[in-house]
């Protein structure tokens, strides 16, 4: 096997401060966590910010500039910036940190669908900030949007940046959305697909369902991609298992799960980087240098960005 690409999600725009204390949402947190998570062995380091006033999300470019030149300069490991963004945020706020930064790669969603985390809170009486609880619930309701409209916008927006993309299929069909993008020609390979596993809405966390996104990728883009896979919760580290076994590159970090262990919460990112490097080894896997993933996704380079 090649070396595997570990990817590091921070912080993200889902869980919500109540649920985890080790969930980084000011920026010296983001920053400490970050470059504890690259020095644990992640290539690639998932970015999103938060108010560091409520822990709630936001794509302001200017809170971003908190903590981005921190991590930039701590480490060499590849700053991948969201388009994501969270269920609060419009198409321009999610897109407006990468068009700020114009970073190595960003996260681009490859179709609508709906997206609900509404059970997350139910156990808990006593929120930390006002905001969490009503955010939560309110994902029952919510369309996460990626329309071929809004893919075509974020493509046409970076193209003279330099920036790759991180290509994120929820389900078997956004796998023949890049498809359909490859084939005009607006998606250039080497492609970087990170399947999504277990989010309400999206496609289950089977490991069935792994085997079928790879051969499903597999068929439709040859030796023109790059695999990785992530699962949420629970579901974490036996599926990203199973992926790397199969050839593919993996994603821990609180974005996707705040637990290290059966009910046992992580203390932070870098305890589950540090697990799944345990658990390659085992394998006889090593994880890739951020050098090395630049080369495997074909990468601009650090110092062409504006960070």
């Amino acid at each position: 096997m090649s070396k595997v690409i570990i990817t590091c999600a921070v912080t993200g725009g889902i869980h919500t401060p109540t649920l985890s204390a080790a969930l980084p949402y000011t920026p010296q947190a983001i920053a400490d966590q970050a470059i504890a998570a690259a020095e644990a062995g992640a290539a690639i380091l998932h970015l999103h910010a938060r108010d560091p006033e409520t822990g709630a999300p936001t794509g302001d470019p200017e809170v971003y500039r908190r903590f981005l030149p921190v991590i930039h300069q701590a480490t060499d490991a590849v700053i991948n910036l969201t388009t994501g963004g969270s269920p609060s945020m419009s198409p321009e706020d999610r897109l407006a940190a990468a068009l700020a930064f114009s970073p190595e790669m960003c996260s681009l969603n490859m179709g609508s669908m709906n997206f609900s985390f509404h059970d997350m809170g139910r156990k808990i009486t006593d929120w930390k900030f006002p905001w969490e609880d009503q955010y939560i619930l309110d994902s029952e309701k919510f369309i996460f949007r990626n329309t071929f409209a809004d893919i075509a916008r974020n493509y046409a927006l970076l193209a003279d940046h330099g920036t790759r993309f991180e290509h994120e299929c929820y389900d078997i069909g956004h796998l023949y959305n890049l498809a359909y993008f490859a084939d005009k020609g607006v998606a250039k390979p080497p492609f970087f697909i990170q399947s999504v596993f277990g989010i309400l809405g999206g496609i289950g966390a089977d490991p069935d369902n792994v085997i079928f996104m790879r051969r499903t990728a597999d068929r439709l883009f040859g030796k023109d991609y790059v695999w990785s896979a992530l699962a949420a919760g629970k579901y974490q580290m036996p599926l990203i298992t199973q992926a790397a076994m199969l050839g593919g590159n993996v994603r821990v970090g609180l974005e996707d799960s705040l637990f290290i262990g059966r009910g046992k919460l992580a203390a932070s990112n870098a305890e589950q980087v540090a697990k799944i490097v345990r658990i390659l080894g085992e394998l006889g896997i090593e994880p890739a240098t951020p050098d090395e993933a630049r080369a495997m996704l074909a990468l601009k380079g650090r110092d062409r960005t504006r960070i």
